[in-house]
């Protein structure tokens, strides 16, 4: 990228338009920006109709297949710790391309895979792709949408993660039961589109979300300063509805099949993608609704579905683990929305890419851990300990998203004090009076 290119985009927080009749339009950019963002579900959930197969063909444990899955959200927070405001600097498009190649190159090395050493660089090469993407796709969306369309962002941005979930389960789940190569064929499908969204990402116009004033370089993600309030409570939300990634991602397909009693990979595949349906459904219903009734409501359908999907498991019954699935998609969808529609308007224009990152830094962060926490005990005490125990980890965070609404709620009219909790991000910019008026959900 040219210094004059550079220069141009920092100068305004419109995108700005790249020389040539091929540059993509406001409209067009904001649905490529939206497949971006749908790919980083897409490719998360890609392996997870896989998982059994793997454990049988190569006698894998529990740990070792919830390992491939936990590789991937380690490698998401590493990336954006180091990198999470590199669009900032480089550009949205430039980062969602580099973002995007390395996912191209994950999933060719689960398409050839000869052992599962190649499965967890693979997973490696996808954690690079989203943690690279997952943010300025996000910030992209938002951008490329009509002045003062948060919410309305925010509704794409979760129904495109949720399009690309039920995506991968329903494609996953139907060629592992009933196409040959049921190890291989839908990560060469998938494969095949990424190529094309690469293609059309490579037309995105070239920008930056606003003026920066040094270069970039590696460090820790940071916050603008008085942001730290809204920032816990989205955080929180967003972090509660990605924890859900672990049973319905990396144990869901193996609950199914052996503690609920469903055989066939396509029915598994529709089970978990129920999930991703009301989820991408309550979020486009639900756009108008406001932050903090969303995070409310979502975090109460979470803590139900949660004790739908125990109760599922001890009865051993598929409408109970149908249902469990279906509520916990509603309760996914409404910390999702209502965090991110909370954060998308309190963000300097300047400083949204890393925002945003650091907001997909805590969701990674905890499913990592709680990954690899369930694994462990699936292998050592039974994936049904496991199940019960990842149910108890989503409530106990609901519970807290429940009371964090709560003491904002009972403190939106008292008289602004800083906090006194310790920052896990340092404040690296002056946030103005009007925007600190607009972080009150």
């Amino acid at each position: 990228m040219s210094r004059s290119v550079v220069q141009r985009e920092r100068s305004s927080n419109r995108p700005a338009r790249r020389s040539g009749p091929l540059t993509l339009g406001r409209q067009a950019s904001f649905w490529v920006s939206a497949g971006v963002v749908a790919h980083t579900l897409w490719t998360s959930a890609a392996p997870a109709m896989t998982y059994q197969l793997y454990a049988e063909e190569w006698h894998l444990t529990l740990t070792v297949t919830t390992g491939i899955f936990a590789i991937y959200p380690v490698v998401v927070v590493t990336i954006l710790i180091l990198f999470g405001d590199i669009s900032d600097h480089i550009g949205r498009r430039t980062t969602m391309l580099l973002g995007l190649g390395a996912s191209l190159t994950g999933l060719f090395l689960f398409a050839v895979a000869p052992n599962v050493l190649w499965l967890f660089a693979g997973r490696a090469f996808m954690g690079v792709g989203v943690g690279l993407t997952a943010g300025p796709s996000t910030a992209a969306v938002l951008e490329f949408s009509a002045e003062g369309q948060a919410k309305r962002a925010a509704s794409i941005t979760a129904a495109a993660q949720a399009f690309g979930l039920a995506a991968a389960l329903l494609l996953g789940g139907g060629l592992a039961q009933y196409a040959p190569w049921p190890t291989r064929l839908s990560f060469w499908a998938l494969l095949a589109l990424l190529a094309l969204l690469f293609t059309a990402t490579w037309f995105l116009p070239r920008h930056i979300g606003g003026q920066v004033s040094s270069r970039w370089r590696p460090k820790l993600p940071s916050l603008p300063s008085g942001m730290w309030p809204v920032f816990a409570l989205a955080s929180i939300s967003v972090t509660t509805a990605y924890t859900h990634g672990v049973l319905i991602l990396s144990l869901g397909g193996q609950v199914a099949r052996d503690l609920v009693g469903s055989p066939n990979a396509l029915v598994n595949g529709a089970a978990l993608s129920l999930f991703a349906i009301t989820s991408g459904v309550l979020g486009i219903m639900a756009r108008n609704l406001r932050p903090r009734p969303a995070m409310m409501l979502g975090a109460t359908a979470s803590a139900v579905g949660m004790g739908l999907l125990a109760l599922s498991v001890a009865l051993h019954g598929l409408a109970l683990f149908l249902a469990a699935t279906a509520v916990s998609g509603i309760g996914y969808s409404l910390l999702f929305l209502g965090g991110l529609a909370l954060i998308n308007r309190a963000i300097p224009t300047e400083h949204r890419g890393g925002v945003l990152s650091a907001l997909y830094l805590s969701a990674y962060l905890s499913l990592g851990i709680v990954a690899l926490v369930l694994g462990a005990v699936a292998s050592q005490r039974g994936l049904g300990l496991a199940v019960d125990l990842g149910a108890g980890i989503i409530t106990l965070l609901s519970l807290v998203t429940i009371g964090l609404v709560m003491t904002r709620t009972m403190g939106a009219n008292a008289p602004a004090a800083s906090s006194t909790v310790p920052l896990p991000f340092s404040a690296t910019a002056t946030t103005t009076d009007s925007d600190k008026s607009s972080i009150e959900p």
